[in-house]
């Protein structure tokens, strides 16, 4: 039998509760409650389309021209996104990850990234994917291998689903104090602007409507834990909720407008990142992770209903 597109397929499990990892970027395919999605899915048969479900590693969103400079070095990545000159969500989307530690509602994937053309660093990774009473935990580990500090930075791609039908109908309550503008060419950070009395001011929860969205957002407000909430409120009157602990300062956030039509505005992109876009050529947010050591970054989803 030939492997799906995303191989290997990963299904854990608590209570009404049920998730789907695979193999490919290490991703998650899928992720619903009593059988209602709260992360959009794509099909088993599919390649994930528009970053669906993928960790987005050792850099999130775009690099302008794909050229860093990191401890006086010039590097230069390839270019993964031509149409803007750019090289986007790190090197691992399309890597084989490995199943490790699995059990019934938990499973960790891994993966080494190994020293390359462009990022000559030396990575163990691993994404620990777990199912509680809370909904479920993603937590991400990096960890240096190498003998010299690497530049790093983490996102995730998960849509939330709306149930069903599209995203226009769902009511968006995500409290930001700042939008990230970016140029609408290249989607490359250019200045900053508070979201407050803007069209993207959700702190009062409000219907999506027509509205185009594809910025990052950052200055989050958290809640006496620390986390960042974006809850995307269905017309069946479940709410889809996605958290970030303190690690991931910036959202973005994706309408999907430029998908092919069949997934267009049909889950709402929110996406955890460390840093910003072009993170690795301003430094803002980049991780230095000196030889040896290791930073967790955590986020999660859940499903609330009336």
């Amino acid at each position: 039998m030939t492997p799906p597109p995303s191989g290997q397929q990963f299904a854990i499990g608590r209570g009404d509760q049920r998730a789907v990892i695979v193999e490919v970027g290490g991703g998650i395919r899928e992720f619903r409650v009593a059988g209602r999605d709260v992360l959009e899915p794509y099909d088993v048969l599919a390649m994930a389309d528009g970053g669906r479900g993928a960790a987005l590693i050792p850099w999130p969103n775009r690099l302008a021209d794909g050229r860093y400079r990191f401890d006086g070095i010039d590097h230069q990545l390839a270019l993964s996104e031509p149409a803007t000159n750019t090289a986007i969500h790190g090197l691992l989307r399309w890597r084989p990850w490995r199943a490790c530690d699995a059990q019934e509602d938990e499973v960790t994937m891994r993966t080494t990234l190994h020293p390359c053309k462009g990022y000559p660093f030396h990575l163990d990774l691993a994404i620990c994917y777990a199912l509680s009473d809370d909904g479920l935990t993603v937590t991400t580990t990096a960890t240096n291998l190498g003998t010299t500090a690497a530049p790093y930075g983490c996102g995730h791609h998960p849509y939330l689903s709306p149930g069903d039908g599209g995203i226009d109908a769902a009511v968006l309550h995500f409290d930001a104090a700042t939008r990230i503008v970016t140029d609408p060419d290249r989607k490359l950070p250019i200045g900053t602007e508070s979201m407050r009395g803007t069209p993207f001011d959700f702190s009062t929860p409000k219907p999506l409507g027509a509205l185009t969205i594809d910025h990052p957002f950052t200055d989050l407000a958290r809640d006496d834990d620390g986390r960042a909430w974006v809850r995307l409120r269905g017309t069946d009157g479940a709410v889809a909720e996605l958290w970030v602990d303190d690690s991931y300062p910036v959202l973005q956030l994706f309408t999907a407008d430029t998908l092919a039509p069949a997934h267009r505005r049909t889950g709402l992109a929110v996406e955890p990142m460390t840093c910003p876009p072009n993170a690795f050529q301003s430094g803002d947010g980049v991780i230095r992770l000196t030889p040896g050591a290791t930073v967790r970054t955590k986020w999660g989803a859940r499903l609330t209903r009336p």
